[in-house]
């Protein structure tokens, strides 16, 4: 008996948050956790409370707009090294947001190894921002080829972490910042004192953050004025920014 082939993988597109807007103007791509290495299929409840939170925050503060959020299902659970698989289904569904809805602004924004997923996909030409929260980077190796940041030029770039993370690495992700900001003015980086990697703490005030920021670079809508000035600072004061604590109830535009 010839043995049966084993089934080619696909990533996909969930379901619009919310109520998918009438017409489109720009997407967002909610890229979740993943894992270093695993050939498992993410499970249906892979996406966190917090990747979640956000895409109803970025879907309701961008309804009026036409802002559409999508979660992107993974092929695999696994970065899984050179295949660097969650990279490319990000990639994958920056495509498919150009052919569902043409030539719109596609902000990837992810979380732990989804937030590393969104920095190396951010040289997709739909791609105008990126929003890395709590990002899985690599321990640096002189033996390895250093993280790449020349794709995030042209981009607009916010990463968040929490300075008690202890899955992830936050001084990895100024080291990244701080060689992206060489080549792109408009990065910066904010820092969340105390918090973990589940930013459990202030998770109103980085959602808050999150949605100013996309708003501003999908739709040009005026920041707030610490998003404003951390752009604007040379590093590394700009990639040590710290987030205040109720941001999201009192933000001071100009």
């Amino acid at each position: 008996m010839a043995q049966q082939a084993t089934p080619v993988r696909t990533a996909r597109l969930g379901r619009a948050v919310g109520q998918e807007p009438t017409t489109v103007s720009g997407a967002v791509l909610l890229l979740p956790g993943g894992e270093e290495v695993s050939a498992r299929r993410p499970s249906p409840v892979w996406a966190t409370p917090f990747v979640r939170a956000l895409g109803r925050r970025l879907a309701r503060d961008g309804r009026r707009e036409g802002l559409a959020a999508h979660l992107v299902h993974y092929r695999y659970r696994g970065w899984n090294g050179d295949e660097a698989h969650l990279a490319g289904d990000a990639t994958w569904a920056a495509d498919e947001v150009v052919r569902r809805y043409g030539d719109v602004p596609v902000c990837l924004v992810g979380l732990g190894m989804g937030g590393r997923a969104a920095l190396r996909a951010g040289g997709h030409e739909a791609v105008n921002s990126v929003v890395s929260i709590a990002p899985w980077l690599p321990e640096t190796d002189v033996a390895a080829p250093e993280e790449p940041v020349r794709q995030l030029v042209g981009r607009r770039v916010l990463i968040v972490h929490g300075t008690n993370d202890e899955r992830t690495d936050p001084e990895l992700s100024f080291q990244l910042a701080a060689r992206a900001k060489k080549a792109n003015r408009e990065v910066c980086r904010f820092e969340v004192h105390s918090d973990g990697h589940g930013l459990h703490q202030h998770r109103d005030e980085v959602l808050a953050l999150a949605a100013d920021f996309v708003m501003g670079a999908v739709y040009g809508h005026a920041v707030s004025r610490p998003l404003e000035d951390a752009l604007a600072a040379p590093p590394p004061i700009g990639l040590r920014m710290p987030l205040a604590a109720g941001f999201g109830r009192s933000l001071r535009k100009g």
